[in-house]
């Protein structure tokens, strides 16, 4: 029963934030052609978005089952209302922050709810109180100014605007402009909103510029997020703004002694990234996992390192490694991964490995490799495959050897 209340008064937030598009009032179902979400697919075929309210009977069952419908009741209220409000429910919109508020009165979206029961008010014709009347467009004019003239004053009206009751996109306004300034007083609002100080979302985007920021500081800061808090979305988004702050040493350390392997998963796709070629090889060579192993193959066709690759092929033992490490070569477009694949070919026995160099051929658009293949290849089956993947690749060397087969 809690989990279907839940699902009521979320669905329409859960679908606003997950979806790319929405659909209108009075049944329509036109936005459903650019949904590709599951949630918005339930939504379309429940043809949500009706003039009287909603109709739940699709939703149910998909909230039901999901257990993300619990993950986050307190933030998925607040844009449940902001959802509502879209489809001119107005009245819905202020019982569902009203709940809300009583409901959870130490949330962090509260100031967020505030600032959307304004707008509702505001929308619906009500008179706003003078101090809501300001124009956000204005407001951050205004405030650009006093940030070029007076940086120290601007930076203490950010944070006034950033603990106040806001619109969304306004803090999100000003938390840029924080990280804009590169100043010591501006790192310091984005790491209050890294730790925790404003909603979830804010938070996430507070990390995001500390790691563009970059600096020994910056890096400081999210390590103590990281460490002090548990929420894996909250942990993702820094081993993320640690790539973009080109940070080896943390991700390499959350790869090395994350518990969760999901998070180290992510870890070792951001030292991809940062090209960090000779941490990727120590955790190679001491990883015990072969999903984490292949993660590492992966990584290194991120980081562009096919000498790696063409190792891990020609000398590991597990054939599944060795199909991944002669997958990600076809994804380098190099000579030295082409003659790595023909050395491969060339010495194979493992049918199924010799099928992956043909595929890693075909990625890479070698067809001149495919017809060398083809011509000189005993085995009729995979010559077939090799013309077979010649048939599909546009270029001269392909058409001219299947005009070539078809003369013969």
């Amino acid at each position: 029963a809690v989990r279907l209340t839940i699902a009521r008064a979320t669905a329409p937030i859960y679908l606003a934030s997950s979806c790319s598009a929405f659909v209108s009032i009075a049944g329509s179902k036109r936005a459903c052609a650019d949904i590709d979400n599951d949630g918005c697919e339930v939504a379309c075929e429940g043809r949500l978005g009706s003039a009287a309210g909603f109709d739940f009977s699709s939703l149910e069952n998909f909230f039901t089952n999901s257990a993300r419908a619990l993950a986050s009741a307190i933030s998925i209220a607040t844009f449940s209302a902001s959802c509502i409000t879209v489809v001119a429910l107005r009245a819905a919109a202020l019982t569902t922050i009203a709940d809300m508020k009583k409901r959870f009165p130490q949330s962090r979206w509260q100031k967020d709810g505030t600032a959307l029961e304004i707008e509702i008010k505001q929308s619906s014709g009500q008179a706003p109180k003078p101090e809501d009347q300001s124009n956000e467009e204005m407001k951050m004019l205004a405030l650009q100014g006093i940030m070029n003239s007076n940086p120290e004053r601007g930076i203490a009206v950010l944070e006034t605007i950033l603990n106040g009751a806001g619109t969304p996109k306004l803090k999100s306004k000003a938390l840029f402009m924080a990280a804009q300034s590169g100043s010591p007083q501006g790192r310091e609002v984005l790491a209050k909103v890294a730790k925790g100080q404003s909603n979830p979302e804010l938070q996430r985007e507070a990390i995001k510029y500390l790691g563009l920021f970059g600096g020994a500081q910056s890096r400081q800061i999210m390590a103590d997020v990281y460490a002090s808090n548990p929420d894996t979305s909250v942990r993702r988004a820094i081993l993320r703004a640690y790539m973009l702050g080109g940070d080896k040493e943390h991700l390499f350390a959350a790869a090395k002694g994350e518990k969760d392997e999901s998070l180290r998963r992510e870890a070792v796709r951001q030292l991809g990234l940062v090209h960090g070629v000779g941490e990727l090889e120590q955790l190679y060579q001491t990883e015990a996992s072969t999903d984490l192993r292949r993660e590492i193959l992966q990584a290194f066709f991120l980081a562009g390192e096919s000498g790696k690759l063409v190792q891990a092929a020609q000398s590991e033992k597990d054939p599944q490694l060795r199909l991944a490490a002669i997958r990600n070569l076809g994804l380098i477009h190099s000579d030295e991964s082409a003659k790595a694949l023909q050395t491969i070919y060339g010495h194979e026995t493992d049918r199924g490995l010799k099928e992956e160099v043909l595929n890693a051929y075909f990625l890479q658009g070698n067809a001149a490799a495919l017809v060398t293949i083809a011509r000189n290849e005993k085995d009729p089956d995979l010559k077939k495959i090799a013309v077979s993947k010649l048939s599909l690749m546009h270029s001269k060397e392909a058409t001219d050897y299947l005009m070539e087969l078809l003369q013969k």
